[in-house]
């Protein structure tokens, strides 16, 4: 009986793992047939280009544009142009503190420049912070 048993659950193991053999024979299948198959857009073909980077510009030119159409419709940067700069005034000054606090706290008499290198480090942060700042600002006046 035990002989027996044992014999079926070898089996149903064994049927398992041939299953799962050519399930995954499947999936491998058909992901190569897929890239193989003709793209849906032939006009790549006509001009050369197939897909990726210049054989798609357009389209992908198009979804950047619906995206920024939208954020605009979002954001209304005409109407609220004056609070966004508060915003973008008040976190340059909050970055300027920073900036200082993390000036006034380098340990000089540390033999330990690690400490004084992450400080330095988050200084370059802070400052490239601000650079972006002075972008964004520059955009929200440029926005008519």
């Amino acid at each position: 009986m035990n002989d027996e048993w044992l014999k079926i659950v070898g089996i149903v193991v064994v049927l398992g793992f041939i299953i799962y053999l050519a399930a995954k024979s499947l999936k491998i299948h058909r992901n190569m047939v897929e890239g193989l198959t003709m793209p849906a857009d032939t006009s790549a073909l006509t001009t050369g280009v197939t897909n990726g980077q210049a054989g798609t510009a357009n389209a992908y030119a198009a979804a950047i544009k619906a995206q920024v159409i939208k954020m605009q419709d979002v954001l209304l940067i005409t109407k609220y142009r004056t609070d966004y700069e508060n915003v973008i005034i008040n976190m340059d000054d909050y970055i300027n503190l920073l900036m200082l606090q993390a000036v006034l706290n380098l340990d000089t008499s540390s033999d330990s420049a690690a400490t004084n290198i992450a400080a330095i480090n988050s200084l370059n942060t802070l400052q490239s912070a601000k650079v972006a700042l002075n972008s964004t600002m520059k955009f929200i006046d440029g926005v008519v």
